[in-house]
């Protein structure tokens, strides 16, 4: 008997996870409280997954459950759908440690808004020992074809919530067709939910937030059928920073980074010298350890390699010295390529376009080829703007609605760098 129950739970499951990947959220989730109902208890999870019991969610109310179950590395807590809908429909309380819900949902339930702008799940993801929650938007329409994924990384202070307003990604991922995964920094691992990109132990291939970025990116990859090859990832702030630490790990990973109000990975290495290079850019970059000294699902050999980038940055900003996009175009032109301090341009040949946005906030856009004549690096210097996201909607905090639009910028050179 218990091995028919356990044969029905892995069937149930696998439809779970082929709905998952189909974009029909609201049909796995039916899968899955079926196969919670039915199983009456869990399979064990493969080697190397966080183990999941049943367990009662704070805030649900008398009588209410939330069961969970691994899908490839990713845990979902599932709502029991057995209490009355008054009760379903309530806004729940977020779990112990976390600072707020977003928008009524709350981390690691899956809450699906199938409809015609989407669906925009929360999850979370657990890697070497460290677990972080996420939000993926997947949009409609998307059956039988190979998309493309863009990671966020929020700054401090933010959540995936709050970037995806101030970027307007998810709106732009329904107009042109790809996914949105928003990894969240957690409140215990950083008071201001900062990215740890400053910490030596978050800068390796094999542990630490940057390792588990890697493999939560490859994870949806699987579960989404993402195109190899056209996966980007890119951030503000300390999200920025963070971005250009993962790609320079993980090159053969992600196809081209943005980094807006960033710094380049390995700026720093301790706080101390993360104040230093905010205040006036990192004194020197050595360059990042990509060499494997543990277990990781990513290739061992991967090639060191420069990854294409676009990097906006304020020239008043106040927060992030305008050196760090200096450097960052540097970092991707190559431990070689010297920059002139007082205007960003390489060594090499350069073009260098001088732009008002439709607002009136004017710019400077350098744009570097690379050896086969694609574009390996562009800054946009957006003149008058502080700390902010350039062309960001209000909706969203550090945003600059006056701004040349970064978020259209970033995805026109994600895509034609794209295999």
């Amino acid at each position: 008997m218990k091995e028919c129950m356990n044969e029905t739970l892995q069937d149930l499951m696998r439809s779970a996870t082929r709905l998952t990947q189909a974009g029909q959220l609201r049909e796995a989730t039916e899968a899955l409280q079926r196969a919670l109902r039915g199983a009456g208890s869990f399979a064990p999870p493969a080697a190397g997954q966080p183990k999941a019991p049943p367990q009662a969610h704070a805030g649900h109310g008398p009588g209410a459950e939330a069961q969970s179950l691994v899908l490839d590395g990713c845990v979902f807590e599932v709502e029991s759908s057995e209490r009355p809908p008054a009760q379903r429909s309530a806004a729940p309380a977020p779990p112990s440690g976390s600072q707020q819900a977003w928008g009524g949902q709350v981390f690691g339930e899956v809450h699906a808004r199938e409809t015609a702008i989407g669906a925009f799940t929360s999850a979370s993801h657990t890697h070497a020992a460290l677990s972080r929650h996420y939000k993926l938007y997947v949009p409609p329409g998307h059956v039988g074809r190979l998309l493309a994924l863009v990671v966020m990384l929020h700054g401090c202070t933010q959540d995936p919530d709050d970037f995806a307003a101030g970027t307007g990604m998810n709106e732009r991922a329904r107009e042109q067709g790809f996914c949105v995964l928003y990894p969240a920094q957690a409140a215990d691992a950083n008071p201001s939910r900062c990215w740890n990109w400053f910490k030596h132990n978050h800068q390796r291939r094999e542990g630490g937030e940057a390792a588990l970025l890697a493999d939560l990116t490859q994870a949806i990859m699987r579960q989404q059928g993402i195109a190899p090859g056209r996966v980007y990832i890119a951030g503000l702030s300390a999200g920025g920073a963070m971005a250009a630490t993962v790609a320079g790990l993980f090159p053969e990973l992600f196809a081209a980074v943005g980094v807006h109000s960033g710094l380049p990975g390995g700026a720093a290495h301790n706080l101390p010298e993360a104040l230093a290079a905010m205040k006036s850019g990192a004194a020197s970059m050595p360059p990042l350890d990509t060499r494997r000294h543990g277990p990781t699902s990513v290739s061992a050999s991967a090639p060191r390699q420069c990854v294409p980038t676009i990097v906006f940055h304020g020239d008043q900003d106040r927060t992030v010295h305008p050196r760090n996009a200096e450097q960052l175009v540097a970092a991707a032109l190559g431990s070689g390529a010297a920059l002139d301090q007082s205007n960003g341009q390489g060594a090499g040949t350069a073009r260098v376009e001088q732009g008002v946005s439709v607002q009136g906030r004017r710019y400077t856009r350098t744009t570097h080829l690379g050896e086969r004549g694609n574009t390996q690096a562009e800054l946009w210097l957006v003149h008058g703007a502080g700390h902010a996201w350039s062309g960001g909607c209000p909706e969203g905090s550090y945003t600059d609605a006056k701004g040349p639009d970064a978020t259209r910028e970033m995805l026109r050179f994600f895509f034609a760098q794209g295999a």
